[in-house]
Formats: C-alpha cells, structure tokens, sequence
C-alpha cells in the first residue's frame, strides 16, 4: 500500500534536492559583496524611522478570512456547473441547500458589519 506513494516521495526528494542545489550553487559562485548601504532597509527613498511593523485592525484580517472563505466555497460550483445534467434533481436540490447555508452566513456577516470597510 505504501508502494503507491513512492513517486509522490520521489518527487518531493527531488524537489527539495533541487531547492537546495540552487541555493548551494547561488552562494558559492554568486556575487556577494554586503555594505552598509546594502543593508539598509530601503523603503520609497525616504530614511526609515521608528519601528518596521506597524499594528493592522483584526477586521482587515477578518476580511481577509472571510473572503477566503466564502472563494474556497465558491470553487465548488464548477464541479457542480460541468456535470449539472448528469447529477439529476437530486445534486439540484444538494446544491440549493448548499447556497442557502452560504446565504445565511454571508447575510449574517452583512448584518454584523464585518464586510464594511472604513
């Protein structure tokens, strides 16, 4: 059984072989000649000052979720849409209670406020 998996290990191997071929090639014979000027953190020409991260509101990311979210819930309309008439009357109405759980939730986050921006 495990056999079966073999090309999927060969193949990751090999992938991570690669990466770090390319890596190990890079630093021997790539340039690499740090300065000071170098090293320093280069944002839009204007000295840096204070600290590099700033704090971001929790509903920036809890759009980002959202939005996440409901795109991987959409990817399963096309599946759906390619193979429509062979599923019969049965996926029609799997599906249609599939967008009405989708419509309560999206219609609860409207009412809660969590996708307006300001």
């Amino acid at each position: 059984m495990l056999t079966d998996y073999l090309p999927i290990f060969v193949i990751l191997i090999l992938s991570i072989a690669v990466g770090v071929l390319i890596l190990f090639i890079d630093r021997i014979f790539g340039p690499h000649r740090p300065t000071v000027v170098k090293s320093k953190p280069y944002e839009s020409g204007m000295v840096p000052y204070g600290e590099g991260t700033r704090r971001m509101r929790v509903r920036y990311y809890l759009l980002a979720v959202l939005f996440i979210l409901f795109d991987v819930e959409v990817i399963f309309f096309l599946p759906w849409a390619v193979s429509f008439r062979k599923l019969g009357l049965f996926a029609f109405i799997e599906m249609l209670i599939f967008v009405a759980i989708l419509m309560v939730g999206f219609v609860y986050i409207w009412k809660k406020g969590a996708i307006e921006w300001e």
